[in-house]
């Protein structure tokens, strides 16, 4: 019968301790014997039998040890080259002893590489981060020393099978990869490395979704969009230097070195990736690196019109994103979108002043209105239509609304009879404007006037009032800078009052010195009011 064991016994650590060095010293002395002597060849399956360990330190011990003996096999030209033969044929045919190791250990690299391949999916990320850097590590000595026969074709003797299958592992539809896809971004700092990849993403993501038809798949998306998001094209062929695999010969044929065909390779990876129905997230993300880190990069940047048009028929915020990308095409490429200004009208909403990107929006409106060669009628809409939302818009909001109408105003001075015309508070009338209107040009805005700055005067918080009275005023031709006013917050407004000093304010009755006015009442006694 075994010995109890106390469950409130101390773990013994001096034996974890030890074990922890056996396994290690055990792992290492097995890959230097494998390397040493081929008599010891045998020990590599021990070695491999560690990569299916229970202990997350013998895992990873086992992942560096297969990584340093098989690049060192490869470099020694100790794996066998060609067409590998199956296993049980290697004993039978007749092959030099010679072949026949090299043939045994290839196979059992091969067994590696699988086993390294499905550690990507380990629940420990230092096992998932060593199996990595073993995978890539492999991809870089296959560069170099292939196991193929070059047939010298436009991809050269870069190991394309390999970096494939570990992008298919990174690209998982169950499991966020996103912190494992980050430690993956240095090697795509290599031109052949991002070359393939993207090559890859393409037909990866036209056999997964379309597989799964009209669906969203929001892990499997995310993943890709994270390993997109962190690739970035050279702007010119010159750039193009840095290579994991160099190339000995041909090197002016091989596509990964040509500029143009990563540019080409970009547009579609993008492309293919944009035409599917993405969660309302991602279209975010998207959105928000779209100008920055896809179009400049495209060779084809009006092949994303379809993609813009989509995402503002959304609405929201994502209505918001994808006016920045509608304007590069406007303003850089030439696109005819002739209802542009009629979208940006119709985002003014109440809505507006609340969202995330509010201040991202008045940046851009204000960049697309500073045009001098817009219609009268447009600008007086747009100002027509923020003075209206001013109404109920929130102080923070109005600190950089104001600026922003006035600003209208001194571009464009055909609008000046806005301010200039008799308001409704002195001449009574009905205000001609149209709020439900969403054609800027039958508002009739320019009819009307900007009542709604003057009764923002009265408003309760002086700053508001100060600045809606600059209307009463001849505005001065230098424009408000509102770009310091884009992000002010109610805390930050409260923080300014606070730390502002106030004098005292003489009030025009005696304070009182007594509860009931009483001199030496009781309760005066025991509740003074000094």
């Amino acid at each position: 019968m075994a010995p109890s064991r106390d469950s409130n016994a101390r773990p013994d650590t001096s034996k974890q301790d030890s074990g922890k060095k056996s396994f290690k010293k055990d792992i290492k002395s097995k890959a230097e014997q494998v390397l040493g002597n081929r008599k010891h060849a045998n020990d590599v399956f021990d070695i491999l039998e560690y990569l299916q360990a229970d202990k997350e330190e013998a895992v990873v011990c086992a992942v560096n040890a297969c990584n340093k003996m098989f690049c060192a096999l490869l470099e020694r030209g100790d794996l066998f080259i060609g067409p590998l033969p199956k296993e049980d044929r290697i004993l039978t045919d007749n092959y030099s002893a010679e072949d026949k190791y090299k043939m045994w250990m290839r196979h059992r690299y091969a067994s590696c590489v699988q086993q390294t391949l499905d550690l990507i999916a380990h629940e420990a990320f230092q096992v998932k981060e060593s199996a990595l850097c073993a995978l890539m590590a492999f991809v870089e000595m296959e560069g170099r020393f292939p196991l193929v026969v070059v047939d010298w074709d436009e991809h050269y003797n870069f190991p394309r099978e390999l970096l494939k299958s570990v992008v298919e592992k990174l690209l998982s539809v169950d499991e966020d990869m996103s912190l494992l896809i980050s430690r993956f971004q240095e090697f795509l700092d290599f031109e052949d490395v991002r070359f393939y990849v993207m090559g890859f993403i393409i037909d990866n993501v036209a056999k997964v979704m379309d597989r799964k038809k009209e669906a969203v798949l929001p892990v499997y998306q995310n993943n890709v969009f994270t390993l997109l998001s962190n690739i970035s094209v050279p702007s010119q062929e010159a750039d193009l230097t840095n290579f994991m695999v160099k190339q000995e010969a041909k090197h002016e044929d091989w596509k990964a070195a040509k500029l143009k065909e990563h540019r080409r390779v970009f547009d579609r990876v993008w492309l293919g990736f944009l035409k599917y129905k993405l969660p309302s997230n991602m279209y975010k993300k998207v959105l928000v690196i779209f100008h920055d880190s896809i179009l400049p990069h495209m060779s084809k940047p009006t092949l994303m019109i379809d993609f813009l048009t989509a995402a503002y028929d959304i609405g929201g915020a994502i209505s918001l994103l994808a006016l920045n990308g509608l304007f590069v095409l406007i303003h850089q490429h030439n696109l005819d979108y002739p209802d542009f200004y009629k979208k940006l009208y119709n985002l003014l909403e109440p809505s507006i002043f609340h969202v995330k990107y509010r201040a991202r929006f008045f940046h851009l409106a204000d960049l697309f209105l500073s045009s001098s060669h817009l219609p009268v009628y447009l600008v007086a809409a747009f100002a027509k239509r923020l003075s209206r939302l001013a109404l109920t818009a929130p102080p923070p909001a109005l600190r950089m609304l104001i600026p922003f109408i006035c600003n209208l105003i001194r571009r464009h001075p055909s609008c000046r009879v806005l301010i200039h015309r008799p308001s409704a508070a002195d001449v009574p009338r009905e205000d001609p404007y149209i709020m439900e209107e969403e054609d800027p040009a039958q508002c009739h805005a320019l009819e009307s006037s900007l009542w709604e700055l003057q009764a923002l005067q009265k408003h309760y918080h002086p700053d508001v009032a100060k600045a809606a009275s600059s209307i009463n005023k001849t505005l001065p031709e230098q424009e408000d800078n509102i770009s310091d006013l884009l992000e002010v917050s109610t805390y930050e407004m409260f923080e300014k009052e606070l730390k502002s000093k106030w004098q005292s304010v003489p009030l025009e009755f005696e304070p009182a010195k007594g509860l009931l006015g009483r001199p030496g009442e009781i309760l005066g006694q025991h509740f003074a009011l000094e």
